[in-house]
């Protein structure tokens, strides 16, 4: 008979009799028994112990018994095996006729291998590109895999470039998970025009009917301010004055990028660092114009004095 009693490891038989013996270990086995009634309390632990006594790299990978973990930014999502040297269980090599069956059987085990799978190779490779060139996080680009191996399987691919593809995804990654990336990083990492970016990505958001939130607003002002060598009090002060804003609701319907240059551009004058407006619509992206006239009007609504 084996009966659970808990999911948890410290177990305990519930017979009146069995409550002055303890409860035994079986590691090899995987069980905990009573040492009284001899009644399994606990069945398929899980190994907890580790066999690797390597000190060096070599030998770790020779005694590990585990691989890397899955990914989805992978082609085969690490899950496919590989046809190993010409060489037996003992290392010893293998006999003329048996190396030229496995040199087939690598050749057709090649083969075997789909046209989608060489382009999610490509794709992804072109990710991890983008995500160095970008600093972002792994699980972002976790998240714009999964993105675009969904695109793939709507067959989203017919008539769009794979560029184009695996930049929008990583965009609606990026607004997913509040990275602040604008549409031109995106655009100038991935090679692709900005236009044929955004209407792919409208398409994306459309047939997959992703919900992407805007992007938080203070977030570019931690980014630009970081860019740009502010000073910690000029950043300070441009969250106190975009909080006021929003307070103020003239926030809504603005670009968050130029309303986070704004902000900075005005707490740059209150604190006396001279830095023009063509410097932070380089920087940020946006035109001068439209920082002066989202300038101009936080002034004006929140009585702000140069």
């Amino acid at each position: 008979m084996v009966e659970n009693y808990s999911n948890d490891y410290d177990v305990k038989c519930q017979l009146d009799t069995c409550k002055t013996y303890p409860a035994i270990t079986d590691s090899e086995r995987g069980e905990i028994v009573c040492g009284g009634c001899g009644l399994i309390l606990l069945q398929n632990m899980a190994d907890a112990s580790y066999e690797n006594n390597g000190y060096n790299s070599e030998d770790f990978m020779k005694l590990a018994r585990t691989g890397p973990a899955t990914s989805l930014t992978m082609h085969d999502k690490g899950l496919s095996t590989v046809i190993g040297t010409n060489k037996d269980s003992s290392g010893n090599s293998l006999s003329s006729k048996t190396k030229y069956e496995f040199n087939r059987l690598r050749t057709w085990d090649q083969r075997s291998k789909s046209r989608k799978t060489a382009s999610l190779s490509k794709a992804f490779t072109m990710l991890h590109g983008m995500k160095t060139k970008l600093g972002i996080p792994n699980n972002v680009v976790e998240n714009a895999a999964y993105i675009y191996r969904k695109a793939v399987s709507a067959k989203l691919t017919r008539g769009r470039t794979m560029n184009s593809l695996i930049s929008a995804s990583l965009y609606a990654a990026c607004r997913e998970n509040n990275i602040p990336r604008t549409l031109d990083d995106i655009a100038k990492a991935g090679n692709v025009e900005r236009r044929i970016l955004s209407r792919d990505l409208r398409t994306i958001i459309k047939k997959l009917e992703l919900n992407l939130n805007q992007y938080d607003t203070a977030s570019f002002i931690s980014k630009i301010s970081n860019n740009m060598n502010l000073k910690e009090k000029t950043k300070r002060d441009a969250f106190e004055i975009l909080a006021r804003s929003e307070k103020e609701q003239i926030t809504a319907g603005k670009h968050p990028v130029a309303q986070a240059a704004a902000s900075l551009y005005i707490s740059c004058i209150m604190n006396g660092e001279k830095i023009s407006q063509k410097k932070f619509a380089v920087e940020s992206g946006v035109s001068d114009v439209t920082i002066r006239n989202r300038a101009v009007l936080i002034k004006k609504t929140l009585k702000l004095i140069e």
